[in-house]
């Protein structure tokens, strides 16, 4: 339980255990050996234990709250974890090792268990930020590249009737505040102070406790979906093919036509699938940032501020009717994005499925390797995208297949806000 103070007849909950306690576990982030690192511990049944600042499961948490408030969920329940381990496994890899690389998730985190075996018999309540499993995926086009030729159906990777087989990784995310300060090149007290603020207070140890350098913030995680064999995203020999998709839950689930989200990711699999079937791998990666991390709510008061303007939805005014609505254009910052491919263990990305210059950028700066850029082909760019597109193209926001054409790769520059 926190500690109690009185202050003013009040009672005051404090957020930390007294400084005369037992210390907790320390994180060494970036140790190559998982028990000199130390595990990542959000325990809320042993306030001592904590060595993070936040919870598990993200946004998530608050769902958790309420199944504690209205007695559905013990509140001191602890995962029974028995047969939960990866049906694959991914690392460990050199990255792991490289405080630089990865700074916004745990690469331990799928193998707790394993690794922090000791910990568990002393009793402490380590979970899992990672859980690696496989699965079928089943989505239309895909059956519709098979019927057209562009896909093959092996009985592997693609079986009869249109099912993908995937492995796939759900990742929470899991933030080394001073790594994250280091990438955006702002103190770690600037960012914990903006975290603290920006949150409402919701975090009070971002300012009282500097000796916890690790958070696990309240937002949305990652999901990688693996096409082909997982050792081969690290073999130098395999080609590799990779799609870094930013959700947009109105296109990609539901069809909406105002931008090529959907289109796009689709376009991403089918390219990671031919590459699977080349005796390469294909690599989705799902990022939980819908509205380019505007939120859903934000990015439909700007379509219906595009759509109303005078003269109707231009391209010209795109950006400008979202800056006017959300006061930046984009909050997506990819350059957290590479943390998840240093994970993987990708070191060249053969087939990047993207025109985005943010995510070139960022994937090179971070030491990655691209050899090719794939653009959307013009057909699957719905008619009520073009304004969309045309409007990035104009802004030198998105690098078309002409620009590559004459361009060497490392010359393409600027900031992309496409797909």
């Amino acid at each position: 339980m926190p500690n109690q103070k009185s202050v003013s007849g009040h009672i005051v909950l404090t957020s930390h255990p007294s400084r005369f306690g037992p210390k907790p576990i320390s994180i060494q982030w970036g140790a190559a050996d998982p028990m000199q690192r130390g595990p990542v511990i959000a325990t809320l049944t042993k306030q001592g234990h904590r060595n993070v600042i936040g919870t598990h499961s993200g946004g998530y948490a608050i769902y958790r709250a309420l199944a504690v408030a209205s007695g559905a969920l013990q509140s001191d329940h602890r995962a029974d974890l028995t047969n939960t381990s990866p049906v694959e496994y991914i690392g460990p890899h050199p990255s792991w090792a490289d405080p630089e690389k990865i700074v916004s998730l745990d690469p331990f985190g799928a193998t707790v268990g394993e690794a922090f075996a000791s910990y568990y018999t002393q009793g402490y309540d380590i979970r899992p930020t990672i859980a690696i499993t496989k699965a079928h995926i089943n989505i239309p086009e895909l059956q519709e590249a098979v019927t057209a030729g562009r896909l093959q159906v092996d009985g592997k990777i693609m079986k009869a009737g249109g099912d993908l087989v995937v492995t796939k990784a759900a990742i929470e995310p899991v933030w080394y505040l001073p790594g994250i300060a280091k990438r955006f090149n702002i103190t770690e007290g600037e960012l914990r102070r903006a975290l603290f603020e920006q949150t409402g207070g919701m975090f009070p140890e971002l300012v009282t406790r500097p000796d916890l350098e690790v958070f696990l913030p309240p937002i949305g995680g990652i999901t990688v979906y693996i096409v082909g064999d997982v050792a081969a995203i690290s073999d130098p020999q395999k080609p590799l093919a990779l799609r870094v998709h930013d959700e947009c839950n109105g296109s990609d689930v539901f069809g909406s036509d105002i931008c090529t989200c959907r289109p796009y990711l689709v376009h991403g699999i089918e390219v990671c699938v031919q590459t699977a079937q080349q005796g390469g791998v294909g690599v989705i990666v799902y990022c939980r940032k819908e509205g380019r991390a505007l939120g859903e709510v934000t990015k439909f008061l700007v379509y219906n501020a595009r759509k109303r303007q005078e003269g109707g939805d231009r391209a010209d005014a795109y950006f400008t009717r979202t800056e006017c609505v959300a006061g930046v254009e984009d909050m997506r910052f990819q350059e957290l994005m590479p943390d998840v491919l240093h994970w993987l263990g990708i070191t060249r990305i053969d087939r990047m499925v993207s025109m985005s210059n943010m995510k070139y950028n960022a994937i090179v700066q971070s030491g990655i390797e691209i050899v090719e850029r794939i653009p959307i082909p013009e057909e699957l760019i719905p008619e009520d995208a073009r304004v969309e597109i045309e409007a990035k193209k104009a802004a030198g926001y998105y690098t078309t297949a002409e620009v590559l054409d004459s361009d060497s790769l490392s010359d393409v520059k600027g900031r992309s806000l496409a797909d």
